[in-house]
């Protein structure tokens, strides 16, 4: 069959595979982007941390697309959880790395959030084909050189491209190609029954805003209020209460709310969407996991296909994204020729699992019985705003990106002035 060629494909048009897309596209390379879905479409992990909005989204040129919007606005979170019986909170405002203007995030409806990143990519410079499922990867000379997918009409087509990112989520059929094994956290392993409701009620000011985690008996909940007064509410059920999910789901989701009074009470006058894209119950394992390999020549990992943390912190797309922007700067500097991929994609995983690690150690300390959970999140409000690691595009958001003055690791590089890339490091 012909084989097209491509500097990057990207298999996965969410967050992650939008974003690394766009920011190599914006260097000038030629970028292939394919779903298996098309857009708009759903998907769960509706909120959002100040490092994607300020940081990712500003590079990406779409913080005016998330303004009009009218996304719900979020400053922090809100908790009731371990020994405290009254709920408590954190907000962005107590991060020193984030400016007053900064200080927020928003709540999105996943399907919007996700077209506004995908149709920026087209006007960048990005092909999309949205139906085609990918296959598998192709190699050559001892690296990924490609992939195989089926094109809408069920024909076979084949890509050939410099760099493939597997983007596709926790079930991609890809991600084992680089090698490896799936690492999971046995603490931390749930299955999650969600549904959304119209006119639940909302926090008090300034906390409206605020996705609420709530632990209860059997699991924990989430409560995330959206736009219009739609809200997202997940019951996380631990393995050994995974019983109460048999059954009728209608009856086992209302069994659940009425063991969390919190969540009950919220919900006492709101009644749930049953029709539309929303009118689904859903059922999704819940885990934290991490690819043993995140990269091999040819290839990279982003997304769900590399980790995932158990969402009680909103980091799903922060991680996701984060992870895209690493992954764009290595293969900037490998397709510029500035650094060999080694390097630069050591740098992308090395960066990238710090960041997983940090929000998987925080969690630990959430499973801990003998943790004080608030204390642990009142020292962490960095790590919750997803800048924690200093990197110049988001520690410094809403603002122009500067080159950090020290590598992040021994022998490490830095990012470019613009964020865009990696360079070498000259002590001065």
């Amino acid at each position: 069959m012909p084989v097209e060629d491509f500097d990057v494909v990207v298999a996965g048009a969410g967050p992650a595979g939008s974003t690394v897309a766009s920011l190599v596209a914006m260097q000038g390379h030629r970028v292939l982007v394919l779903d298996r879905e098309v857009f708009p479409r759903y998907q769960i992990g509706e909120s959002l941390l100040p490092a994607t909005v300020h940081g990712v989204c500003r590079m990406l040129g779409v913080t005016e697309d998330l303004a009009a919007a009218d996304f719900r606005v979020k400053r922090g979170a809100t908790f009731r959880w371990g020994a405290h019986d009254e709920p408590w909170a954190f907000s962005f405002a107590d991060s020193s790395r984030l400016t007053g203007p900064t200080s927020f995030a928003y709540q999105v409806e996943r399907a919007r959030f996700d077209e506004i990143l995908l149709r920026n990519a087209q006007r960048k410079g990005v092909e999309v084909r949205e139906g085609c499922s990918v296959v598998a990867v192709t190699e050559g000379d001892g690296r990924v050189a490609g992939l195989r997918y089926t094109d809408p009409d069920g024909l076979e087509r084949e890509v050939g491209a410099r760099f493939v990112v597997d983007a596709s989520g926790h079930e991609s059929p890809l991600s084992f190609g680089v090698g490896g094994t799936r690492s999971q956290s046995e603490w931390s392993r749930g299955v999650a029954l969600f549904g959304y409701f119209g006119a639940g009620r909302r926090l008090p000011d300034p906390d409206s805003g605020n996705a609420l985690s709530v632990a209860f008996d059997s699991g924990w909940f989430w409560y995330v209020p959206l736009t219009g007064g739609l809200t997202s509410v997940g019951a996380v059920v631990r393995p050994e209460s995974a019983g109460k999910l048999q059954g009728d789901r209608e009856r086992a989701f209302a069994a659940l709310i009425a063991e969390c009074p919190l969540v009950s009470e919220l919900l006492s006058e709101a009644m749930r969407v049953t029709a539309g894209k929303y009118g689904k119950l859903r059922i999704r394992e819940q885990r934290t996991y991490h690819r043993t390999a995140f990269w091999r020549p040819g290839m990279v990992l982003v997304g769900d296909a590399a980790c995932a943390v158990e969402p009680v912190f909103s980091s799903e797309v922060h991680l996701a994204t984060y992870g895209a922007l690493l992954a764009a700067r290595s293969i900037n500097s490998v397709l510029a020729d500035d650094l060999d991929e080694k390097t630069a994609l050591t740098e992308f995983e090395a960066r990238y699992r710090r960041e997983y690690g940090v929000f998987h150690d925080l969690l630990a300390s959430f499973h801990d019985t003998d943790a004080d959970e608030e204390s642990s999140v009142r020292r962490s409000v960095d790590v919750l705003s997803g800048v924690s690691s200093g990197d110049p595009a988001l520690a410094a958001a809403g603002t122009e990106a500067g080159a950090p003055e020290v590598p992040l690791f021994p022998g490490g590089v830095v990012a470019s002035p613009d964020a865009t890339k990696w360079l070498p490091y000259h002590p001065v």
